[in-house]
């Protein structure tokens, strides 16, 4: 959860039901429809994307008083699964009254939602940054970066690199690599 936001929001949850999840379990999937805004109460809610080679991207993990996925708030579909590795428990609210909340400020808090959305969205790419950084080789990188945006514009190789925390040449080495093995 973004730390801007003082834990007055929670209150947002008041009375909301607790649902319990099994180790496994999905709370959602990529491409459902965001309807609901969840907080986890125990456990721990991973929110991960599946890649085109099987492997598999953690982009966040919510702990306990943690909402899963707040860029979602702003987005019509979820871009990524939420899935438990614990027994974990959550409430849910519509996704529509949290944002009212906050616009009205209900609890006492004076953020501007567009505010918040922005910093949300900042913080998605973020983390999906960090975890592509954390692969390891070069072509793994380049393949999860272009899965997720595609291939960048004319001259826009060398911000790749710098995103996916290469240097050039390393980069320009695997796509030659990449060119003479689709000529093979």
């Amino acid at each position: 959860m973004i730390e801007i936001m003082s834990d007055h929001w929670l209150t947002s949850f008041e009375g909301a039901s607790v649902r319990t999840l099994e180790a496994g379990e999905s709370l959602f999937r990529r491409n459902d429809k965001v309807e609901m805004a969840f907080l986890v109460r125990g456990g721990q809610v991973l929110l991960r994307r599946a890649l085109k080679d099987g492997g598999l991207l953690t982009l966040h993990i919510a702990n306990a008083g943690d909402l899963v996925a707040e860029a979602s708030l702003f987005a019509d579909q979820y871009h990524c699964d939420a899935v438990t590795d614990r027994t974990t428990k959550v409430s849910a609210i519509p996704k529509a009254q949290l944002l009212k909340d906050f616009e009205n400020g209900s609890w006492g808090g004076n953020l501007s939602v567009r505010a918040l959305e922005r910093t949300t969205r900042e913080l998605q790419a973020l983390r999906t940054r960090i975890e592509i950084m954390r692969l390891r080789k070069v072509t793994d990188r380049l393949d999860a970066y272009l899965e997720l945006n595609g291939p960048p514009k004319e001259g826009g190789w060398v911000h790749v690199a710098d995103w996916i925390g290469v240097t050039p040449p390393a980069l320009y080495r695997e796509l030659a690599k990449r060119r003479r093995d689709d000529l093979a």
